[in-house]
């Protein structure tokens, strides 16, 4: 019998589970749960003789791929996958695979909810602003950023974005504006929306150059991934700049510095909330579900990200 891990610091909802046990249990497979664990030697224990292993947030390390002797398949139940080690998944011919766009929904709901809470002023009793007729760049047009604005656009926000892996015509059939560099999508737009990944060429391109030619009311959303943004940048252009806000669904390194330093014009979720809602949680953990039985049975690579 084939055996499955599902081994989450963050567990999926119960309801999630239900459906993920359901998928397996049609299949004849064996399913085990590894929840809220602490130490990475739990991890090492449970994955020794699986087959597959589905993850959320969870780093799937060398020392993981090493561990687990049988594993297969590890699929990310969720869209990023830089939380797991390709080289050393490939090495032992191990497939990697994600579920893109099954929590895409959840993260571009919450994207829209940090603007709103920090265009009202953290919801302080005070006479705060309103979304509509403000500008929206949408720095990556992928699943989240295109329902980003969608959203946006019910509230009456002009919408542009930049991708330049996206064909401008799909883009702009969505009613949306688009840029063709990055400098003049920040130069434009009072609220920037973060969707790209954290690849070598990406980690810390959101420097002090683009945040400080954003205009008068400048709001930079991150429900992306902390690296992208430069650290030092965000702190001098914070400092500089009365005006700058900065809300993130990852906490950076110094989110106690800025917290402290900038009272009102940053937020950080105290988890990563991007995909926690049980609507997400039944989405990617069926899709990852399905994908292992897809794979192990039939060879089904369609997701492969390595």
């Amino acid at each position: 019998m084939k055996k499955v891990l599902v081994a989450t610091e963050k567990p999926f909802a119960a309801i999630a589970v239900e459906g993920i046990r359901s998928v397996f249990e049609e299949a004849g497979y064996e399913l085990a749960l590894l929840e809220s664990y602490t130490e990475k030697a739990d991890l090492y224990a449970a994955v020794t003789d699986a087959d597959a292993l589905i993850i959320r947030s969870d780093k799937v390390t060398a020392e993981v791929i090493e561990a687990g002797k049988n594993l297969k398949i590890v699929v990310r139940a969720g869209a990023g996958y830089d939380n797991v080690d390709l080289t050393a998944a490939t090495a032992k011919n191990v497939v990697v695979m994600n579920t893109p766009g099954q929590n895409s929904n959840a993260v571009a709901e919450l994207a829209i909810g940090m603007m709103v809470y920090m265009a009202r002023g953290m919801f302080n009793g005070k006479a705060g602003s309103e979304l509509k007729g403000k500008s929206l760049g949408i720095h990556a047009y992928g699943n989240v950023g295109r329902l980003v604005g969608l959203i946006a656009k019910g509230f009456g926000m002009e919408v542009s974005a930049f991708d330049p892996f996206i064909d401008k015509s799909i883009i702009e059939a969505d009613g949306v504006k688009v840029y063709d560099n990055v400098e003049d999508l920040y130069t434009n737009c009072q609220y920037i929306s973060l969707h790209i990944p954290a690849n070598e060429k990406t980690k810390e391109s959101i420097n002090y150059d683009l945040m400080m030619s954003m205009p008068e009311g400048a709001t930079i959303v991150n429900t992306a991934r902390k690296e992208v943004v430069s650290e030092d940048s965000l702190m001098k252009a914070m400092q500089e700049r009365k005006d700058f806000k900065y809300l993130s669904d990852i906490a950076p390194n110094n989110a106690t510095e800025l917290l402290s330093s900038f009272e009102g014009r940053v937020y950080f979720t105290p988890k990563k909330m991007g995909a926690q809602t049980q609507e997400a949680n039944v989405n990617a953990g069926i899709a990852a579900a399905r994908q292992i039985v897809d794979f192990l049975e039939k060879g089904d690579e369609t997701f492969k990200v390595n």
